[in-house]
């Protein structure tokens, strides 16, 4: 097994400088590139710590509880899981996912299960935006919010920043030339929904344009959408549409197609999420912005664990290149979109884009 003091020999340093990188402990105390060369040599030496010690020495698990409501049978927010699972290894952390279907008995059950087994933390993490009541159990422990935002704003809570995401995507069809952008909208009551179109209102006041009321189109997918879809093409005869999410997305391209209107040329198309089991069968492709659900899992966990060990937050980056940035306000933090670049927005004339 590899130890402190062969990392310590490798790398050039003491074991003293060792142990305070891979505790997380070396702010002030050691300098970033020397933390960065110490962390790149234990995964160079496949270092793993000793957590039976750990767990003796520091009276902690070393367990973080994932209580979601349906993160797990979700294909695009899983990776809000994923994003989880990695941070917490390279802290060496164990997360322990618990499932509850929305079921309040679950999940009071899960959450004394994961108490039992001596979590340190936990993540409470839901499958969409929207503001949550916190168990109490949970408000005794070290407790970080995903994809919601906590009702009393006690508790840190990460989730995408809608108002930006709105703003960003008919900014972009600004910027493509496009002068009649309609809102193609939710009927639903989540967050995301005003935010977007407050989003997307402020984009236009700021590019000097008015909102038409008849730009403006709200469905319900699965329902209403491509009537609705067909009727704001038809009547409106916008030359760029901002989609709720892709869903409502390709209702618009079904709109084009029927009218004979080519998507990218007559009309650009914006939207928000990504999935690809619906990006992957339109064509052209879809321009979209992409919710950063693992970058929300990957913060919150740097986020629990400099509560549980009463630090500041971990400085460690993930595997995969981070597409999002952040901003923090006192307990809430709200993590960008970021654009996905396909075919389906019109090259700008006159170099405006």
């Amino acid at each position: 097994m590899v130890s402190l003091k062969d990392i310590a020999k490798q790398a050039g340093v003491s074991v003293c400088a060792v142990s305070l990188v891979l505790n997380g402990k070396y702010k002030n105390r050691v300098s970033d590139t020397t933390a960065e060369h110490i962390r790149e040599t234990a995964a160079s030496l496949h270092y793993e710590p000793n957590m039976l010690a750990r767990t003796l020495k520091t009276n902690k698990s070393h367990t973080l509880g994932f209580v979601t409501d349906e993160i797990i049978t979700t294909p695009f927010a899983v990776r809000i899981m994923l994003g989880a699972q990695e941070a917490a290894r390279k802290l060496g952390y164990i997360l322990i996912s618990m499932n509850t279907n929305n079921d309040k008995s679950l999940e009071r059950q899960e959450i004394a299960t994961l108490k039992r087994y001596h979590a340190d933390g936990f993540l409470y993490a839901f499958m969409y935006h929207r503001v949550v009541d916190v168990p109490s159990a949970l408000r005794s422990m070290p407790t970080v919010v995903v994809d919601a935002e906590d009702a009393n704003h006690d508790l840190p809570s990460i989730y995408p920043d809608e108002f930006g995401i709105g703003y960003d995507a008919t900014n972009r069809l600004i910027k493509a030339g496009c002068r009649r952008i309609a809102y193609f909208g939710s009927e639903s009551g989540i967050i995301a929904q005003p935010q977007r179109l407050a989003g997307y209102r402020k984009a236009l006041h700021d590019a000097g344009m008015n909102d038409d009321p008849q730009l403006i189109v709200r469905a319900t997918e699965h329902q209403n959408a491509d009537e609705r879809a067909v009727d704001l093409l038809k009547v409106a005869a916008p030359d760029g549409v901002f989609c709720f999410n892709d869903v409502r997305a390709s209702s618009i391209y079904a709109a084009a197609n029927e009218l004979g209107m080519t998507i990218g040329k007559d009309i650009s198309i914006v939207s928000v999420d990504n999935l690809p089991n619906i990006t992957d069968a339109l064509r052209p492709g879809l321009t979209t912005i992409e919710l950063p659900h693992y970058e929300m899992g990957f913060e919150a966990v740097c986020q629990l664990v400099a509560m549980i060990e009463q630090r500041d937050k971990p400085d460690i980056k993930p595997d995969q290149m981070f597409r999002s940035s952040f901003d923090t306000d006192d307990t809430f933090t709200t993590m960008h979109g970021s654009i996905i670049e396909r075919d389906s927005v019109q090259h700008a004339a006159h170099g405006n884009e």
